[in-house]
């Protein structure tokens, strides 16, 4: 090893001054250790701690009717608080973190992670009712403002209130709220060394670029569905409330409008019948709820049951009475099941209503004229 000395010292001035650096040097790491200790010590109260303010969150969610994807909890591991604890100020001329068990916020985190954009501001609302909110942070604007790759995220540090809890005052600690691609970008960040866009190669740079954008697109892009989607619903729910039914699509929400305006409300029917109702139907060729009406209009459904099974029968059970009356063969022939078991019961079902005296139609919903529907 060859050793420089400055212009203006000798060999002593720099060997205390080597010596002086190692001190220091020394002094931190050794400050770190004694601090990761100490929290070693008291580790086991910060994830209770952390399991408290998990517990509070999953019950508040559950009590809103909030959906998330997940809600995570954990204390600060040692490693990592370790290297924390030895971060120097920014004199250099001592500790950030004096007195590390004090000064360090976030030894017990909690991370709520969304599906969508929206749920965030479900969640904002409820970690403001439910805690004292100590500081509010919008990674995203910050990571914008400070020229960082990264994806945006809403970090709190909170403590419990008053309210909430009469035991002595707790440590503060961390509740991160983020959607599922936010949480993804973020432990994908967590392994990437490149940190600020001044450093990163250009080709590698424009990759980051584009997968942020993608990710901020694919958010809005599902938040966009879900609208979407709620506002369908709402449409067709009405058009069922008016018996305007031409351009409602079978799905299993307003299939359920469908039959409880038209066959009665049934609280038994469990809302897995109504998914594997609705995909019956397109099964059988149905698109619309038009087309269904047309198949089963002028039927009792109370004496097509009776007919069939001698009482009347829930609701799921009425209406495939109906449609093997309003189809005949054409429904047997396209049934989901197809063994020759269910065929020999379906056969019986048409011989009872014919003994009922009750007509069998002959609907078939992919032969129906496009105007007719």
């Amino acid at each position: 090893m060859v050793d420089t000395v400055p212009h203006g010292e000798d060999a002593s001035d720099a060997k205390d001054s080597a010596v002086s650096a190692e001190d220091s040097a020394f002094d931190l790491k050794d400050h770190a250790q004694k601090a990761t200790v100490e929290y070693l010590r008291r580790r086991g109260y910060f994830e209770d701690l952390a399991s408290v303010v998990k517990r509070i969150l999953d019950e508040s969610l559950t009590a809103r009717g909030i959906t998330v994807h997940s809600v995570q909890a954990r204390a600060k591991a040692p490693e990592s608080f370790a290297r924390k604890a030895e971060t120097p100020s920014e004199g250099r001329t001592g500790p950030k973190y004096p007195k590390p068990i004090d000064e360090i916020t976030d030894l017990s985190g909690v991370r709520v992670i969304t599906y969508l954009p929206s749920v965030l501001a479900e969640v904002d609302a409820l970690v403001n009712e439910q805690f004292r909110v100590v500081e509010r942070s919008d990674k995203g604007m910050a990571l914008r403002d400070t020229d960082r790759f990264g994806y945006q995220s809403i970090h709190y540090l909170v403590t419990l209130s008053e309210a909430r809890t009469a035991l002595p005052e707790y440590a503060p600690y961390k509740i991160q709220v983020r959607t599922v691609l936010q949480h993804a970008w973020a432990e994908i960040e967590h392994d990437i060394q490149y940190k600020s866009s001044v450093v990163i190669p250009s080709e590698i740079r424009r990759r980051f670029m584009s997968l942020a954008g993608l990710l901020e697109l694919a958010d809005r892009e599902f938040q966009s569905i879900q609208d979407a989607d709620k506002a369908l619903t709402e449409v067709a729910r009405a058009n069922v409330e008016r018996s305007d039914f031409h351009d409602v699509e079978i799905t299993p929400d307003a299939l359920k409008a469908y039959l409880d305006k038209t066959l009665g409300p049934d609280a038994r029917i469990a809302a897995w019948n109504y998914n594997w109702a609705a995909r019956l139907l397109k099964k059988v060729g149905f698109i619309t709820l038009e087309q269904l009406d047309q198949c089963i209009r002028g039927y009792d459904d109370d004496r097509v049951s009776r007919a069939i099974f001698g009482t009347r029968q829930g609701q799921i059970w009425r209406l495939e009475c109906l449609l093997i009356a309003g189809m005949g063969e054409t429904y047997i022939d396209r049934h989901i099941f197809e063994d020759d078991r269910s065929k020999s019961t379906w056969q019986r079902w048409l011989r009872d209503l014919r003994a009922a005296g009750i007509e069998i139609g002959s609907y078939d919903p992919r032969q129906v004229p496009e105007e007719a529907t």
